[in-house]
């Protein structure tokens, strides 16, 4: 899976390498942690209040902390969206002249975290609209801008949809739309359900 965080961190420099080795001012290894795990959410890029608690825990400046916060965030996520789940794929990223114990120590936790963080970037990706509720019912036309149409019944189709979850945060917007069915018109769209249906189980079946 190709994204925009992983092209970055095709491009990341030594320079920005050199960025997380401002971590060697933490004071413990959970500072280290913590942080890491703050860095991934893409949300936390440009928090002004992550950007002030890392400048209080490592007693860098806002510039510093941010070059830090940017370059863990990318880190993170070039592994995740990579694929990568071993130590020697995760340490094969840093610069031979890295700092080894700080080296060693993010591979860690990295590796700790790597699961919870895939799960994270799935549930959160941009997706289409999700259907979460449907109803009907037939009714019979009484009015009419044609008279053959009266007297017809009609199946009014009801569609609850739910908007994209990672758009709208924790309170996703669920909105409904109503749709009219003549009787040709539910034919067609039951003989192509049909058809995806049958091609939906041949995939499966594969």
């Amino acid at each position: 899976m190709q994204s925009h965080d992983s092209i970055k961190m095709a491009a990341m420099t030594d320079e920005k390498f050199a960025a997380l080795q401002i971590l060697l001012k933490a004071s413990s290894k959970d500072i280290v942690r913590e942080l890491c795990q703050e860095c991934f959410s893409s949300s936390t890029r440009g928090s002004s209040k992550l950007i002030d608690s890392t400048c209080s825990n490592l007693s860098v400046t806002p510039e510093e902390a941010a070059q830090l916060i940017c370059s863990l965030h990318n880190l993170t996520r070039h592994i995740v969206y990579r694929g990568l789940s071993s130590a020697e794929e995760i340490l094969s990223l840093f610069p031979e002249n890295f700092h080894q114990s700080l080296k060693n120590l993010l591979t860690k936790i990295i590796l700790e975290n790597v699961s919870i963080w895939r799960n994270e970037a799935q549930s959160s990706q941009i997706s289409l609209p999700r259907l979460v509720d449907m109803d009907w019912r037939v009714d019979i036309k009484t009015s009419s801008d044609s008279i053959g149409r009266m007297a017809v019944p009609t199946c009014l189709l009801q569609l609850k949809i739910q908007e994209d979850a990672a758009l709208r945060g924790d309170n996703p917007v669920i909105s409904a739309v109503t749709v009219e069915l003549n009787k040709e018109t539910l034919d067609t769209m039951l003989d192509g359900l049909g058809r995806i249906r049958d091609q939906l189980s041949a995939v499966a079946n594969k």
